[in-house]
């Protein structure tokens, strides 16, 4: 029976837990958010002699990062076609090498910080087995030279069936992120560096020469912050309506035989991507895919079993070892945004890495961090955060935020004829009239009823039972509850209201 929780999550990879926050503090640089983005900026402004505290709700890197892939590369599957039609060359150029970049900066800290994290150089290929992509690889790698990315176009790839073409990206990498981040949290702490784990950021004012980081306990005054969380919390910038936020899925499994040597992903749905798992041996590999939006209706275990069926179909397995899943958000028109935050002078942002957070996350950082020591970053206009988009990213955003208001209607009429909640079973989740009101109720195996208030706290969207990870989810913006309410993942700083049930 496989574990549920990450691969890279297990107690012997995080770091000693620092004490959260309590009180006042000062420094010049508040990092809010702990997962690669943040920890990285983070250590590359104290080595700039900035004075940097980080602050993050949960365990460095037991987020996002934690839940990833694992792969660092410049390749994210067939994207630089559409970007070039879609922004221009320079515009993708920029994208191409900001991410290139980042993985020898990657590789670069690995070296520096002495991270025991199986940095494994590798080629990242994405194929094709029905033939009908194989004119987008053609016109993809026309693209990736141009922008001079080191592809080519291959036909043997060492999977174990055939494909119809292949495009690779050489010089790339995989590697363990949660030993990477511990590596790195590890050399930043050393050079001076403060870090606060379970403190969960409520709110970040500005004043004209200073921010302050509100905390459950306390509070942090700095010069600037950086808010490195998945989905910045802060509503000036409006990058909740600006993002749609999805949830994928992941198994870690020994084989029968060696695992193919480098990293794959398909050119078209359903998306498989997998790579090496260097901790279980030669034999281990790791799949991911399965993407739907947060809140889906058919958020359950049988994505897990996709993934499995199709290990077995590809694959002689011996055993599935562990199965998780992870969140991230897409922008409208293909680009993380990431610097100062509109309508802000000392709040800066990074969001929309669209699953490619390592290597995004990565060049996210030293934008970030050139900017507050004023500093020319070549990358940093491609990426900025205040950028409005153009006409069908307008478009797409004016149809999903549409979408969400007439969701939000359709659900609050729906809750006009509920069920009683006393028809819920053991192990059942849903909606259901509570005296005369309404409830997002859960009854566990053991018939005990866990009652929280349905509408999220973020902007009173309806919440969704999460059957693969027994959460409600928030389908308008991603927030996320555990089922006492506590908040997993923001934008919602807030927990659910939890309501009194008669469970005799």
């Amino acid at each position: 029976m496989s574990e549920r929780r990450s691969v890279w999550l297990g107690p012997e990879n995080l770091h000693p837990r620092s004490p959260p926050l309590v009180g006042s503090e000062t420094c010049d640089v508040v990092v809010v958010g702990g997962g690669i983005t943040g920890i990285t900026a983070a250590l590359l402004l104290q080595r700039q002699g900035r004075s940097v505290a980080l602050l993050e709700a949960d365990r460095i890197a037991a987020g996002t990062t934690g839940g990833t892939t694992g792969k660092v590369t410049s390749q994210h599957g067939l994207i630089y076609t559409g970007l070039v039609a879609r922004h221009g060359w320079d515009v993708a150029r920029s994208y191409a090498g900001a991410n290139e970049e980042a993985v020898r900066l990657i590789e670069s800290l690995v070296r520096e910080t002495a991270a025991d994290c199986h940095f494994t150089k590798a080629s990242a290929i994405v194929y094709d087995r029905s033939g009908d992509d194989v004119d987008r690889l053609e016109a993809e790698f026309e693209t990736a030279q141009d922008l001079g990315l080191p592809a080519r176009l291959i036909q043997e790839t060492g999977l174990p069936f055939e494909v119809s073409a292949a495009l690779e990206f050489q010089g790339q990498a995989y590697f363990h992120p949660v030993r990477y981040c511990r590596a790195l949290t590890r050399e930043f702490l050393r050079i001076g560096g403060r870090l606060h784990e379970d403190t969960r950021v409520i709110g970040v004012d500005e004043s004209r020469s200073r921010v302050e980081a509100i905390t459950e306990q306390g509070s942090i005054e700095a010069q600037f912050a950086l808010v490195a969380t998945l989905l910045p919390f802060v509503s000036r910038g409006g990058f909740f309506a600006k993002t749609t936020p999805s949830r994928a899925y992941g198994v870690a499994a020994r084989l029968a035989s060696p695992c193919p040597a480098d990293m794959y992903i398909s050119s078209s749905a359903p998306i498989r991507s997998l790579r090496p798992w260097p901790d279980a041996g030669p034999n281990g590999v790791i799949i991911v895919g399965e993407s739907h939006p947060t809140g889906d209706d058919q958020a359950g275990p049988g994505r897990w079993g996709e993934l499995e069926r199709w290990a077995n179909e590809n694959f002689e397995v011996e055993s599935f070892e562990y199965r998780w899943s992870a969140q991230d958000y897409d922008t409208a028109d293909g680009i993380p945004y990431v610097g100062r935050s509109p309508l802000t002078e000392r709040v800066l942002v990074a969001t929309g890495f669209a699953k490619w957070g390592l290597t995004n996350g990565t060049a996210a950082a030293t934008i970030l961090s050139d900017h507050v020591l004023g500093e020319q970053n070549d990358f940093a206009d491609a990426f900025s955060a205040k950028r409005i988009g153009d006409l069908a990213a307008v478009a797409n955003m004016v149809t999903t935020n549409a979408a969400i208001a007439v969701g939000m209607v359709a659900d609050r009429v729906g809750r006009l004829a509920l069920p009683n909640v006393a028809e819920l079973d053991p192990g059942g989740a849903g909606i259901f009239s509570v005296d005369k009101a309404t409830a997002a109720v859960y009854r566990d195996p053991s018939g005990a009823r866990h009652a929280l208030s349905p509408n999220c706290t973020h902007l009173g969207c309806g919440v969704r039972w999460n059957d693969a990870e027994n959460t409600w989810d928030c389908p308008c913006h991603g927030s996320r509850f555990d089922i006492d309410g506590s908040v997993l993942s923001g934008p919602a700083t807030e927990p659910l209201d939890q309501i009194r049930l008669d469970d005799a």
